[in-house]
Order: structure tokens, then sequence, then C-alpha cells
């Protein structure tokens, strides 16, 4: 595949071995990029002479605005906001030389709740803003964690923050906060809690559930922000077993249970009896998400259906490889409309991917189709696949294993293309995604003509020339 510019034209070629009925594609078909304006630069956030490695973190939606952080020449933090438009994107509170934003954002009603390190001090500050300098608000200093962020798992329940807090030493302890120090209390210490370092905690309704070992046996735990609501909801394993990921199927949670050489697919509503184990594969599987009554997962090559009820496995599909060495294994998933798209690392000898590819299937065979090739290669970095809740779904490409730019896709090769001649920074393989939905726009940063990182975003609705129809 060869790119020009933001216009030209984009040579898809699909796959159509492998197992499961795929559907058979034309060779070629073609696809063409937005026109220059569709995407476009919000604002210079990073005034000339910044540093090239002075990147915005921390991209929040908060009730339709967007606030994130970027670091300030000669050091210090500058929080932003933004409605989209050049004028409305400000600076809200600068913060001086050796205090940088760390750990995740999160948006509790109209308030922004985000952590920021004091190298001075040693201590991790946690800090509300309403999109004013005047109410950006420290709230209370935590002992920061050696091993990242010291705030793991934060969460709006109830119009409170909800998180753990890991400190220098101790086991984690689970803490409440509505804003103002006073009202940021401890909840519980809970020693033993699982999986805090590799964001596996879920929120099922009004509660945060994660994962806890006690005694050598592995119990599901939920919070709703009060001490009396934080209680052990179900024991999963009579031993200790690994959490492997979490995800969801609309309002169902779902996780992985590695017990020796079993993976246990799970699914939860948030109660003991709306807790169940699915299925249990003998190999290594992978969530890919749910569409209606099912959820999707992957064995490898093959991409299976499990029916929210029970009743067990139904083969959909085997994705084809381009030789029978590659491992596939998918790496990053999203749902729009009746389908799932999700990118998939061709792993070979290298610890570098051959390849990776963007597909999207409705669950069924003829349904399942390669999109994209090739999502950015690496063995510590993923490509995103964020849907943008109006049928489109974004992406980053490397057709030519060069720079890393914004693509789109609503589906077919013909409806995937090119959205802006960009770079869009890589993400880490359990980094957020870079695209953040806010209001009627989607943001994301991106590397321009001014060769520094600034503010981009595209309408949530767009439209752009598509390609040639498909002929099936």
């Amino acid at each position: 595949m060869r790119v020009r510019n933001g216009g030209a034209l984009v040579w898809m070629a699909l796959m159509a071995s492998g197992c499961g009925g795929l559907a058979v594609e034309p060779p070629e078909v073609t696809a063409q990029a937005c026109p220059p304006g569709v995407a476009s630069r919000t604002r210079v956030v990073n005034p000339p002479g910044a540093s090239v490695n002075t990147h915005l973190d921390g991209l929040t939606d908060v009730q339709g605005t967007l606030f994130f952080t970027l670091g300030a020449p000669g050091g210090g933090t500058v929080l932003w906001r933004s409605d989209g438009t050049e004028a409305g994107t400000v600076q809200v509170r600068a913060f001086p030389a050796g205090v940088f934003a760390e750990g995740t954002p999160a948006a509790v009603g109209n308030t922004l709740f985000f952590q920021l390190a004091d190298s001075a001090t040693g201590m991790v500050h946690l800090w509300t803003s309403d999109g004013t300098s005047a109410g950006t608000r420290f709230i209370k200093a935590f002992t920061p964690d050696f091993n990242g962020p010291a705030l793991r798992a934060v969460t709006a329940i109830h119009g409170r923050l909800v998180f753990f807090h890991l400190g220098a030493s101790g086991g984690p302890a689970l803490w409440s906060s509505d804003g103002t120090s006073a009202g940021t209390v401890l909840l519980s210490n809970l020693p033993g809690v699982l999986g805090l370092y590799f964001d596996q905690t879920l929120r099922v309704g009004d509660a945060l559930l994660f994962f806890r070992s006690q005694g050598g046996a592995t119990t599901l735990w939920r919070t709703d922000g009060t001490q009396a609501g934080t209680t052990s909801l179900k024991q999963l394993d009579a031993g200790s077993v690994g959490i492997q990921q979490v995800g969801r199927a609309g309002d169902q949670g779902l996780f992985v249970l590695r017990d020796g050489p079993n993976d246990e697919v799970w699914k939860t509503n948030g109660t003991a009896a709306g807790t169940l184990r699915l299925d249990t594969f003998g190999q290594r599987v992978r969530l890919v998400g749910g569409l209606g009554s099912k959820v999707y997962v992957a064995q490898s090559a093959q991409l299976y259906s499990l029916s929210l009820s029970g009743g067990g496995r139904t083969l959909v599909t085997t994705l084809p490889r381009d030789n029978p060495d590659q491992l596939p294994q998918v790496l990053r998933t999203a749902a729009s409309g009746d389908s799932l798209y999700f990118s998939v690392g061709l792993n070979g000898l290298s610890p570098v991917p051959d390849d990776v590819r963007l597909w999207v299937t409705n669950g069924t065979a003829a349904g399942t189709r390669e999109l994209f090739r090739s999502l950015h290669r690496d063995d510590t970095s993923y490509s995103p696949v964020f849907a943008t809740g109006t049928g489109a779904v974004l992406f980053t490409g490397s057709p030519d294993g060069t720079a890393n730019r914004p693509w789109f896709t609503r589906g077919t090769t013909a409806t995937t293309g090119l959205l802006a001649n960009v770079t869009v920074p890589v993400v880490p393989g359990l980094g957020p995604e870079p695209f953040v939905r806010a209001g009627s726009r989607v943001f994301f940063p991106a590397t321009d003509d001014t060769g520094l990182e600034q503010l981009w975003s595209v309408p949530a609705s767009f439209s752009c020339p598509p390609g040639v129809a498909e002929s099936l």
C-alpha cells in the first residue's frame, strides 16, 4: 500500500484464505482519503521553539469539554481546556517547574480530577478543576509509588471519585473523594488486590469491581464508594489465579482468569448470582467484545462466539496468516453499531510482529474481513481502535512502515481512508487511546507542519468521498 500526502489512493488487498468461509473480496479495492480540512488543528498549543518531546497527555472529556495537560517550557505543567474552537482552547492553570502530570484523570460530573507529581516534596497531589483557574484546587497529597502512578482505577461512582492508593510501602488502600480535602476519605485497607498495575478493574452499574487474593483463594469484590458498600462478592477459585483481561459486553462485565493451562471466560452483572463462568479454553484466549447476546473471543487464529446465557462456544471463522509459524494475537478492539473492529498482530520469530492488521466482524464468517494493513508494528505499543459513536472507527496506520497517521473506516475497504496527513503518537501497550470524544468532536494529539505535537480534532459525524463500490 502506498500513501501520498492526504490526497491519495490506497491499495488494499484482502486475504481470502483460511477456514470458516471468509467473504472473498476483489484483490484490489480503491479508497480515498479525506480532503484537507475535515480534520483540522484546533490550536497551536506547543509554541515555536518548544521541545519535540513535549506531549499532550491526559485527554479527558468532562461533559463535552476537553481537558488535557502539556509540559511547559522550562519545566512545569499547564492544564488546558477546549471546546473545539481556537478561541475556546485556553490555558486553565500553570504549575511550576518540577511538577508534572501522572496517572489517569477522571471526570466526575462537571469536575475534572487529575494527579500531579511534585519532585520537590516527592508527593503525588490530587487536584480538581471546574475549568477555571480559581476553581482548580488542591485536594490531598499521597505518598508515591515507585512502580508507577500512585492513584489507580480512578472511577466516578455516585458523584464521587473512587480510587486505590498504592504507596511506596504497604498494600493497596481504597479511597473516596467528593472533591474536597475533608471529603477525601479512606474506605478500607485491602491487601492482596490483583491487577491494579494492569488496569484490571471493572465499572459495572453503580459499582467498581476488583479482584483479591484472600487466604489462597481468588475473589471478586465490589465497592459503591462507601465503607458499608465495599464487600466481597464471590469466590472465583479456591486457589490464586491470574487475571488476564477485563472487558465489556453491553452492560455486562467480562474477565478472563488463567488457571494453570486453562483460560476461563467469565461474565458479571455486579451481583454474585450474575457472576458466571461462560467457558473454559485449554489455550490462551483474548476478549474481542460483545454484540447483542454474544461475546466473542479469539484463541490464536480461531474466532469464537459464546452465548451470554451459556451453552458453549461456536467457531465463527479462522483468520488467515501468511505462514503456519505465525501466532495471531488480538491487540485492541472497539464495538461500533452491529460490528466489532479489532487489530491483530501476526507474531513470528522476531519480537516485533511480522504485521498488524485491522479486521471487522458482525459475528458471522461471511461478515468477518480484513480492512487494512499495516497498523503500527511494535512489541511494546499497540494501534488504537476507537469508535466515534456515529458509525466511523478511527485507528492509526503506517502502510509504508514510517509515519503513524490517523485513518478512518466504516467497515469496508471502500469506506476506509486517510483522515489527515499528520503523525499521531504511538500508544504504549496499556496506554489510553489518543482519540477522545468530547461533545460533537473527536480530539487527538498530532505532529503537523509545525514539527511539534498540537491539538487536532474532527467532527464526530464527518463524511469523506467514498472509494469505488465493492463487489462481493
